[in-house]
């Protein structure tokens, strides 16, 4: 079976306050999204890795790549306007039966197993998502004010969102609706069932400026 991964980096920097986007900036002497790469490369050294970026940071990247000696194999797309489109510019390069994972650039810390257990269980039930439960209290906003919410019922969703290649493939071509809040949400309209599976809490999502600290404590010490 085929294994893809479409790995979107469409961040522009701006809640980082930083001069380059956020998938760019330096971990450890390294762009983030090289670290994102080599996870992937990690779990399978066969895996087909899509990179998606925006088009007026291809060059960059490219440039980056040499700079770093970054030599691993992957298919650089042009993105869209929004990460629904990107994701759709980056499935036209699954050509064949398989899995794919759709990854956030942003997100190093995923681990091995996650991703092992995200591609069994999509090979098994057409999809998997990985999730994670709250840990503090959470309120729910209303007209009438705030409510408290039971944080048992709800999950913290992360990527990768590991998807039987025929199935998500099918689930952009549909028309985009602002209700998309992420690939899980677009194969849902067609109808299929989500499965959500356990996740991991280092797999965060960088963002801010302090999850760069963050990062550089994770990384001391994730495997």
């Amino acid at each position: 079976m085929d294994l893809y991964v479409v790995i979107v980096a469409g961040g522009s920097g701006k809640r980082m306050g930083a001069e380059i986007p956020k998938q760019f900036l330096e971990l450890a002497g390294r762009p983030v999204l090289m670290h994102t790469i080599e996870r992937f490369k990690s779990f399978n050294d066969a895996i087909e890795i899509i990179t998606v970026l925006p088009e007026n940071q291809l060059r960059f990247w490219i440039d980056l790549q040499k700079k770093h000696s970054f030599s691993i194999l992957h298919t650089l797309v042009k993105g869209g306007t929004n990460r629904f489109f990107s994701v759709r510019n980056g499935l036209k390069f699954v050509n064949s039966p398989g899995l794919v994972a759709i990854h956030d650039g942003v997100r190093p810390f995923i681990s091995i197993d996650t991703i092992k257990r995200c591609f069994d269980t999509a090979e098994k039930l057409g999809n998997a998502i990985p999730a994670i439960s709250p840990t503090e209290s959470l309120r729910l906003l209303t007209d009438q004010g705030s409510l408290p919410l039971n944080r048992f019922s709800v999950k913290q969703i992360q990527t990768p969102q590991v998807f039987s290649t025929g199935l998500i493939k099918n689930a952009y071509k549909q028309d985009y609706s602002q209700d998309f809040t992420d690939d899980a949400t677009v194969l849902e309209k067609t109808g299929e069932k989500i499965n959500l599976i356990e996740g991991n809490r280092e797999n965060i999502k960088i963002t801010n400026p302090e999850d760069l600290l963050i990062s550089a404590a994770l990384l001391a010490t994730f495997s």
